[in-house]
């Protein structure tokens, strides 16, 4: 397998507002957020968020494992021939797993 091309740590506030709601008695963190993390992530990465654009599509999305309020999340992602391979972790557990396509070019 190849190294990563991004490896960062997200710690997801204990009061983030999507707590709240989702769901009462045990917070989750609900998927489009947890995609948002991993999009903010490759924004730190100007080549990996240049590669794939502002409006990436989503190729698939596995979601594995909850995540909670203040859960640390290790995001992992590999550039591969046909868009970015990603993985998030809590703690040793793959909680989500895709792949995104960069964003068609407009004609």
């Amino acid at each position: 397998m190849s190294e990563p091309a991004l490896q960062l740590t997200r710690c997801i506030a204990a009061d983030h507002p999507a707590f709240a709601g989702h769901f009462p008695g045990r917070p989750l963190l609900p998927g489009a957020l947890l995609l948002a993390e991993v999009m903010e992530a490759l924004r730190t990465s100007p080549p990996l968020s240049a590669r794939i654009g502002e409006r990436p599509t989503i190729a698939h999305a596995k979601f594995l494992a909850p995540i909670g309020p203040g859960d640390e999340l290790g995001i992992t992602v590999h550039d591969e021939a046909h868009g970015l391979r990603f993985e998030v972790r809590r703690g040793g557990v793959l909680a989500a797993s895709g792949r995104l396509l960069p964003e068609l070019a407009v004609q």
